[in-house]
């Protein structure tokens, strides 16, 4: 078999960023809690991408546990807007060049202001997509906020 290599893992390669993959069959579930049974991970540790738009027209990325909901007030706060709110979910490969279910912090088109839910920094390491479907990567939270300029903040409901 080839082996995998996606965007997001040549970047963190290129940015030093050490990272262990994880696979795991989608079948019939790619909401962040199966693929957190999938991979024999506490939820507590496997973080979602949304990508939101503000008020502004701007694109923002918000990274959360998977069984957790995004604050949209501490979202837009956390970023400067009056408000935000969720892109469609058909613009999201317009957007970021990811699919739904497959959309990773790392590598999108552009490298939008990121901001990551402050739960994980009490964590030394999470999983995150790996910028497809049944790929996820697990690195320093803190190590890849530098490789995407994240900044951390309270996001969560």
């Amino acid at each position: 078999m080839a082996e995998i290599k996606t965007n997001a893992m040549r970047i963190l390669e290129k940015a030093g960023c050490a990272y262990q993959m994880h696979t795991y069959d989608p079948g019939d579930g790619i909401d962040g809690v199966s693929v957190a049974k999938k991979t024999g991970q506490d939820p507590a540790k496997v973080y979602k991408t949304l990508v939101t738009a503000g008020k502004s027209g701007q694109h923002y990325v918000f990274v959360l546990p998977v069984a957790e909901e995004l604050d949209l007030k501490k979202a837009a706060k956390a970023v400067g807007e009056k408000s935000v709110e969720m892109i469609p979910v058909k613009e999201i490969n317009k957007v970021t060049g990811y699919i739904r279910g497959g959309c990773s912090p790392v590598g999108m088109k552009k490298l939008f202001p990121t901001v990551i839910a402050d739960t994980a920094l009490g964590l030394e390491s999470f999983l995150v997509s790996g910028g497809r479907i049944g790929l996820q990567i697990e690195a320093d939270p803190q190590e890849l906020a530098q490789v995407v300029g994240a900044s951390f903040a309270d996001i969560l409901l």
